[in-house]
């Protein structure tokens, strides 16, 4: 079963989200904020992190770039998740390290399509 972290702020969002991925068959865990996404991932190594770009104290984009520039973080793919579907926004997710890209709201099956993606590519 793989582990997922998921960093979102909004407690309806990480309550339908979690649902469904655990329904799914994915372990999920929860932080509520950029540094709790980040302190999270270094304590139980996620096989995959969800990450919204709009968090308070440290927003998506810096908590990306600073997993992304840890060595022991490094390689845990992060999909960027925004409700800012806004012209060049999945260039700069990419920019920040970021994996993937998928926009809110949730489609639940092009969202696991590409969790499984990332998921079967940092197995090899």
């Amino acid at each position: 079963m793989a582990k997922l972290l998921l960093v979102e702020d909004n407690e309806m969002n990480q309550d339908m989200l979690s649902r469904r991925l655990r329904r799914r068959g994915y372990e999920v865990i929860i932080a509520a904020d950029g540094r709790q996404g980040i302190d999270v991932a270094l304590a139980e190594w996620p096989d995959l992190i969800l990450m919204d770009m709009s968090l308070p104290v440290i927003d998506g984009w810096e908590a990306t770039r600073l997993l992304k520039a840890q060595p022991t973080t490094r390689a845990i793919p992060v999909i960027a998740l925004t409700a800012h579907a806004m012209s060049g926004d999945r260039e700069r997710a990419l920019a920040a390290g970021c994996d993937e890209y998928d926009t809110k709201p949730i489609d639940l099956q092009r969202l696991v399509d590409k969790i499984e993606l990332l998921l079967a590519r940092s197995r090899t």
